[in-house]
């Protein structure tokens, strides 16, 4: 495996907007779409459960700290669940976990509309999260391995940018719902529409098949695929404990924006249904732009340096779109922008980041593994918050504890390699 920290940019070598693409073989367009596909639902799935927590506090007359537990809850779940299909996607392959990650929190979604009170609505999330946790892995890592080298950054960018687009359409379909149905009944229908990915099922089963040369290498592994063991090996070990820590940091702060926030627009920023999804639809738009971008820059300057850049801008604009006076949400509305760009930039680089650190043998436990254990931990960020908010911090001052995540994951960088130019082997 070679390994290149600071391949210089060649200002000479041309290349088009969407080679990444082209330059992917018929079957590796079909892995892109799946996971593309797969990662924008999961994020629909995921994110009906914030737009609706107003709604669901209020039906169960339950306390913020309560509400905020249901998040924590799914992604403390989703991190075993992110684990176990890290480790099946070593030993059975990538699609067939992608299948079984989907379908497992398709079905979850929807029964949490049935749920008759809190505690099995809780439970029913919790199952959720493990088909949440396990469907990121299998896909980023099923796009990498198809991509080529100089562009994989930016490929499996595209994979995460579709987070943007479940977002936005959970969001579309919130701000409908929530419009002609009563808040008793609309949080229900919101879980209800979490069927939607039953249809991808169908297609991937279909159409996607994992990369020849990965698969020959995985059977060829026999029993030492997809072993935590294999991780923690003396080569690996740091790798690995560094990497969770970097996970840690970013999904921590992401989890306390994406939980909190409507909430914040709704009672601290004091907007209505519509007006919350418009200020919500800003931040998303630039949350799309900023997993393209992130991207680029990832393949140009580097993994960790990425990272670096965007973890430091999105402390910067957290405190500053939380820390706006009252009587001044035009000033909300145009932060929410470059919020959203930030915190969806950093992300651009786990897929491949992740992806290149492990070898194929263990590559799906790794970055499951790691990317999860982040998730787990980063998990009790917005319970905390939910605490803090009942505090005289109020909400907008607890939110600020979210910026500690990003602090942390700088300076769990300086422990990993640079891997860009790394070839997967």
């Amino acid at each position: 495996m070679s390994l290149s920290t600071d391949l210089p940019v060649d200002p000479a070598e041309k290349s088009q907007p969407f080679d990444w693409f082209r330059t992917l073989s018929a079957k590796g367009k079909k892995a892109f779409l799946g996971a593309f596909g797969g990662y924008g639902l999961d994020a629909y799935d995921f994110q009906v459960l914030p737009l609706a927590l107003g709604a669901i506090s209020s039906y169960f007359v339950i306390s913020s700290g309560k509400a905020g537990l249901l998040t924590t809850v799914t992604l403390l779940v989703s991190a075993l669940g992110g684990a176990l299909a890290g480790v099946l996607a070593d030993k059975i392959g990538r699609v067939r976990t992608l299948q079984l990650t989907v379908a497992t929190y398709t079905l979850f979604t929807v029964l949490c509309g049935f749920a008759p009170n809190f505690e099995t609505l809780l439970v029913f999330r919790a199952f959720q999260g493990l088909g949440f946790g396990g469907e990121w892995a299998a896909g980023a890592i099923l796009v990498a391995e198809y991509a080529q080298t100089k562009y994989r950054g930016r490929t499996v960018a595209y994979v995460q940018s579709a987070w943007a687009v479940g977002w936005g359409l959970a969001v579309l379909v919130y701000t409908l719902v929530f419009q002609f149905v009563s808040e008793d009944l609309a949080w229900r229908v919101l879980f209800w529409t979490g069927a939607l990915p039953a249809l991808l099922i169908i297609w991937v089963r279909r159409n996607l098949t994992d990369s020849d040369t990965v698969t020959q290498r995985r059977e060829s592994a026999g029993k030492r695929a997809g072993s935590f063991a294999a991780i923690f090996r003396r080569d690996l070990v740091r790798t690995t404990l560094f990497a969770s820590v970097l996970a840690t940091g970013v999904q921590g702060g992401y989890y306390t924006l994406a939980t909190w926030l409507p909430t914040y627009l709704k009672k601290s920023r004091h907007l209505n249904v519509v007006g919350t999804g418009g200020y919500l639809f800003m931040l998303i738009g630039g949350a799309f732009l900023g997993y393209v971008t992130g991207g680029i820059l990832a393949d140009r300057i580097g993994r960790k340096r990425t990272i670096q850049l965007f973890a430091v801008l999105s402390v910067a604009f957290m405190v500053a779109y939380i820390q706006v006076p009252e009587g001044a949400n035009t000033m909300v509305l145009i932060l929410g922008f470059p919020l959203g760009f930030c915190t969806a930039a950093i992300f651009s680089s786990f897929g491949s980041f992740l992806s290149e650190l492990y070898p194929t043998a263990s590559r799906g436990t790794g970055q499951g593994f790691t990317y999860n254990f982040g998730r787990g931990v980063g998990a009790v960020f917005p319970t905390i918050v939910g605490f803090l908010a009942s505090t005289t911090l109020g909400l907008a001052g607890a939110m600020m504890f979210g910026a500690f995540g990003y602090v942390l994951a700088v300076l769990a960088l300086f422990g990993l390699p640079e891997t860009r130019g790394r070839e997967l082997a």
